[in-house]
């Protein structure tokens, strides 16, 4: 039986695991994803103390390595539920069960999906959600981004570099992303503001390999609607928490609730990073949540 069993793999988890083996626990890490994190997919990270920019996936690459060095275990497994029983939790994964005296919950979360019309159709073959990961297949073309918060804007800015065109469509007359990323965007020749519209649909082939040909805009002022031809389209609404497999204090949307100690409503189950309530979802307040929680399971543990 470990001390502690870590689900998830990201910066969180990361953290909470490089601090649980120093504090002298038997951590495991359990690893749904090859690649983990948001920050994975992210481009470039300018607002990570020490690196004033750096690839996200450059940077994951300096986390796991940092972990390995301090020997933190991390196998593969998807959970699939935790159950209590007395002093212990057992986690029912994919590959089997296994036991551990506290967990924490890192698991962050995924893209939100809007719904609209089209938009699982056509996922991968013009929808996307990551500029980093698609925006070189739209070289030279005209693109249409979705929302208007930090991660919107900062695609829209890489996409800026690799698009003909990009339509940043934001249901608000003025956007949420932070100043910089704003003046950025507000810079860029090629970035283009549609004020007070909404995605309505998704347009393309119907053929079984058809690819996006158009999106369908509706003014949520006027209600008027118009047709827009249009190569890809990049998705930023909001996320959607990886929590459905635990049964603790939740928000409405599947946020994990939590105490400044990261203790969750269930004694010995603890969250970390994005999947929990918190006012600022960043990779340094993340790291932050995995340390404090890896020191709450240490006093739990030694206490048990």
């Amino acid at each position: 039986m470990y001390d502690l069993v870590i689900i998830g793999n990201g910066p969180a988890g990361i953290s909470a695991g490089i601090y649980a083996v120093r504090y002298g626990l038997d951590t495991l890490i359990l690893e749904k994803d090859v690649i983990s994190g948001q920050i994975a997919s992210t481009d470039i990270v300018e607002n990570y103390p020490g690196f004033s920019s750096i690839a996200g996936m450059e940077l994951m690459d300096k986390f796991k390595e940092h972990a390995e060095n301090v020997g933190v275990v991390t196998e593969d497994g998807e959970v699939i539920d935790i159950k209590s029983n007395g002093d212990k939790k057992i986690i029912f994964t994919n590959e089997g069960e296994i036991e551990a005296k506290a967990v924490i919950i890192a698991t962050g979360a995924n893209p939100r999906h809007i719904g609209v019309p089209g938009e699982e159709k056509f996922a991968g073959r013009g929808v996307s959600y990551c500029a980093t990961c698609d925006g070189p297949f739209f070289r030279s073309k005209n693109v249409a981004v979705i929302g208007g918060g930090d991660s919107a804007i900062t695609d829209a800015l890489i996409l800026s570099n690799l698009a003909s065109k990009v339509y940043v469509v934001h249901r608000r007359d003025e956007l949420r992303a932070t100043e910089v990323l704003q003046e950025r965007a507000f810079s860029k020749n090629n970035i283009e503001f549609i004020w007070n519209t909404v995605l309505d649909k998704i347009v393309g082939d119907d053929n079984e390999n058809g690819v996006v040909k158009m999106v369908a805009l509706k003014n949520v002022k006027s209600n008027d609607k118009k047709e827009m031809a249009i190569d890809g389209v990049f998705i930023y609404v909001g996320i959607v928490p990886n929590t459905g497999f635990v049964d603790v204090d939740k928000t409405q949307t599947g946020f994990i609730m939590t105490n400044d100690k990261m203790e969750t409503s269930v004694e010995g189950i603890y969250a970390a990073g994005d999947c929990r309530v918190t006012p600022l979802r960043q990779v340094v307040t993340a790291v932050s949540d995995g340390a404090i929680a890896a020191a709450s399971v240490h006093d739990f543990v030694k206490n048990i």
